[in-house]
């Protein structure tokens, strides 16, 4: 192989681990019942793909110095992961408030399997992650997020580093933006869950020999099953808005 094949597959190696650390992260790809040779093919094809547009800019790189090339592998890997991982909050985020929205009206025990991990989540939780995501996808998400990579060799030269503070400061601000994004979304079931309570306690407080959690817990699927009806479509369409107003690189 002559120095220009060498330098190639250098440079390649680069953007090889931006994109296989930011898919290892991802929402939907990384779940574990995407076959591993899946995951490894889609990200050697993306690589290629972006190769296109971010060969001028990994040109001015330095491939003479062993330790220079090692930084310069390490902090691809991070920044990949860093945008993946920014794309996991917003979905960490929906499935804290969809276990929430299980618990309150009454699903809570009702558990099954997990949409991207093995371990058991609540049933609820699962169909609104899962229809999250497939919402996502139909918008074609992935697309922003490799936007979002080829973005990042501008924004984050490949000889300008890895800069921890903004980085994590980054993540702060879209952990930040995603749990309010939910909590408002969650509002009503959160508004729900207050009167419904509220009113078995004072049915508690004035009839102590019936039994109100036993009787009153029909009533509560019930009420919590109809504004899940009528809510969950507004619920997706607004986070899937708010998904898709979020930049990870402007």
């Amino acid at each position: 192989m002559n120095a220009f094949g060498s330098d190639a597959v250098l440079l390649s190696l680069f953007a090889f681990c931006s994109v296989g650390g930011c898919f290892l992260v991802l929402p939907g790809i990384s779940s574990s019942r995407v076959p591993v040779q899946v995951r490894l093919l889609l990200v050697i094809a993306i690589t290629i793909a972006m190769l296109g547009q971010i060969w001028p800019l990994l040109q001015s790189v330095d491939l003479t110095q062993p330790s220079v090339l090692t930084r310069f592998v390490v902090s691809e890997t991070i920044i990949g992961v860093f945008i993946g991982l920014a794309v996991r909050f917003y979905l960490l985020a929906l499935g804290f408030m969809a276990t929430a929205l299980g618990t309150v009206i009454g699903y809570g025990n009702l558990m099954g399997p997990g949409f991207e991990e093995t371990e058991p989540q609540a049933a609820i939780g699962t169909l609104l992650t899962m229809s999250a995501v497939l919402l996502l996808f139909i918008f074609d998400f992935h697309h922003a997020v490799i936007r979002s990579l080829i973005a990042s060799y501008s924004v984050v030269p490949v000889t300008g580093g890895f800069e921890t503070e903004t980085y994590l400061m980054n993540l702060t601000e879209t952990l930040k933006e995603s749990f309010l994004l939910v909590l408002r979304l969650g509002s009503p079931f959160i508004a729900y869950a207050l009167v419904i309570n509220l009113m078995i306690g004072i049915l508690n407080k004035l009839t102590p020999q019936i039994p109100i959690y036993f009787i009153s817990l029909p009533f509560v699927i019930a009420g919590g099953i109809l504004l899940l009806y009528f809510a969950v479509p507004t619920f997706l369409t607004l986070f899937v808005e708010g998904f898709l107003e979020f930049r990870v690189f402007h």
